[in-house]
């Protein structure tokens, strides 16, 4: 980066930690560090609420995954809006009337304390381990711009996100969220023109889409019924419903945000501004991957995205074989190039196209098979599976953009990591203060006490998602790695919620056996069938209910009163 890249960056840097802090002096006590002492405005907590979703992964890891795969990822978030709604009508007005902290205050008072721990102690370790994927988003960046280990990285982030959200607490997260969420739009809108002003100056909007639609990188319904297709309308609608449903009515990373609201009212309008904002903001990031891959028919495309990846198996006993591979890749895209501007030229003569389109085509496929050959040699020097996907971004960022806006690409990204992890750091140190600390080990302690113990705890979990984020490169596209760790532990979450507002009769040994019961099919499945991991949510919740709603009938006991 240049100097003057620098200098955006640190500026930016500063100014949201400083303006983070500012805000969070109000803060009195323990309710002031989680809850921002209940008077934070809609506006901010709505925004907050779509920067905890849209982490450094969004950037990196969505742009990577359309680069590969086209728009059919926007079919997950399509059921968001409708999901809003019901949470308005059903989730907020139980967690807010009741002044709780957490939301799994709710499950004791309606079922039982060992069904509170559980679903508490699930939610620690999905958030967990979600939290370091989340860091090491930004780590991928400075190791392609900087040449830098992304040890190093993971740990100056983490240390950083750590200080701040254990002085400042939820008022300074959700206010640094703020500006981080308003630089992300500025970025996403300044990606797209960058990326068409490095276009050649003959290809214009119509020739970007008319390219895309080639290959159905712009197709983004999948009507397919095969449940094991990941990306599908119907994956999307049901499986990515159940997903949506559970992450933003039963995660405390989300349901800490509305409880910080001024009334009910104020809840209800975060939760609408998402409904409208956050599919629009998903699908333009998705276009910059789709554009990226239209990008690279002009400019020369690395064989493979990640630059240590490369290093090492040009090191290797594999090297020369290495090399050939990217010497028929740089001559294919040479041919594609001509074909493509061919294409478009009879475009505009009204000449002949479809011996272009079936040569692009067949370019696409070779030099998408070389990219697997080349992969397979990582794969076999390095004795793990290549990834490369969440380099595509950072690479082009790298190489095309011009100095002082890299910089501010490079601080969208790292303000939507910080946005995601400082949210995933006060979710998980509340549900351990409140849900475990406060509960069962000191329940008369002081205020002050609480307070110690609430930054001794966001210090802990940000230690653990440094550990976590060490091995997260292992994952694969990040974007898909976050939503899987999720799945495996949000239907059968969501299935205690539902199960409460829902099923009059349950009490807590249904609501805790059929818990348990959730879980485990969940892991049967995964194990034993290939269906998409999105479809686990909707296992997970049905079984709770079905399990907990005949357990609680068999057990003849009558539930306590509903809070």
């Amino acid at each position: 980066m240049s100097g003057i890249d620098w200098a955006v960056f640190l500026l930016y840097f500063g100014a949201v930690v400083g303006f983070a802090l500012y805000h969070s002096r109000k803060n009195v006590g323990i309710e002031g560090y989680f809850l921002g002492n209940r008077r934070l405005p809609w506006a901010a907590i709505g925004l907050s609420v779509m920067a905890t979703q849209a982490s450094a992964i969004t950037f990196i890891g969505t742009t990577g995954q359309a680069f590969e795969d086209g728009m059919e990822f926007i079919q997950v978030y399509l059921p968001q809006p409708l999901v809003m709604v019901i949470l308005c009508v059903l989730f907020v007005p139980f967690f807010y009337k009741a002044k709780f902290y957490t939301a799994y205050e709710y499950l004791e008072g309606r079922f039982d304390a060992k069904t509170r721990s559980l679903t508490a102690f699930l939610f620690l370790v999905s958030r967990g381990l979600a939290a370091g994927i989340v860091l090491y988003a930004p780590a991928i960046v400075l190791s392609v711009i900087m040449g830098w280990d992304e040890r190093v990285t993971i740990l100056i982030m983490g240390v950083i996100t750590i200080l701040y959200t254990m002085v400042g607490g939820i008022t300074a997260v959700i206010w640094t969220d703020v500006i981080q969420m308003l630089l992300m739009f500025v970025g996403i809108g300044a990606a797209v023109v960058i990326l068409f002003a490095t276009l050649p100056p003959e290809v214009g909007v119509g020739d970007v889409v008319y390219i895309g639609g080639i290959q159905e990188m712009w197709k983004s319904i999948d009507l397919s019924w095969d449940p094991t297709n990941r990306y599908t309308l119907w994956t999307g609608v049901i499986g990515g419903f159940f997903l949506a449903l559970a992450y933003f009515g039963t995660d405390q990373s989300q349901v800490q945000r509305y409880l910080t609201a001024k009334s009910l009212r104020q809840s209800r309008l975060a939760l609408i501004f998402n409904a409208f904002v956050k599919v629009p903001m998903q699908f333009a990031i998705l276009s910059i991957g789709v554009l990226l891959f239209v990008f690279y028919h002009f400019e020369q495309p690395p064989l493979i995205f990640n630059p240590a990846e490369v290093a090492v198996v040009e090191a290797s006993e594999l090297g020369a074989e290495y090399r050939d591979l990217t010497a028929q890749h740089t001559r294919l895209h040479g041919e594609r190039r001509e074909a493509t501007l061919g294409l478009l030229e009879a475009r505009r003569q009204g000449g002949e196209l479809a011996s272009y389109q079936t040569s692009i085509q067949d370019y696409d496929e070779r030099m998408s098979e070389l990219r697997s050959e080349a992969k397979s040699l990582i794969s076999e020097v390095r004795g793990a599976v290549s990834n490369d996907v969440n380099y595509v971004f950072p690479s082009y960022l790298v190489k095309y953009v011009p100095a002082g806006l890299l910089g501010l690409m490079i601080a969208v990204i790292f303000a939507a990591a910080m946005s995601s992890l400082d949210s995933e750091l006060t979710a998980l140190s509340s549900a351990t203060v409140i849900d475990f600390y406060k509960r069962w080990f000191r329940p008369k302690a002081s205020d002050a006490h609480y307070l110690l113990a609430s930054r001794v705890s966001t210090f802990f979990w940000g230690a653990m998602a440094v550990v976590v984020a060490l091995y997260a490169g292992r994952l694969g596209s990040l974007i898909e790695a976050v939503n899987l760790v999720g799945s495996y532990f949000y239907g059968s979450l969501l299935g205690v919620f539902l199960l409460g507002f829902l099923v009059r009769r349950a009490n807590g040994t249904g609501a805790f056996f059929g818990l348990i019961a959730g879980m485990g099919s969940v892991w049967i499945v995964a194990a034993t069938t290939e269906i998409s991991f999105l479809y686990y949510n909707v296992v997970g919740a049905v079984v709770v209910v079905g399990v907990g709603a005949l357990l609680s009938g068999l057990s003849g006991g009558r539930p306590p009163e509903v809070v």
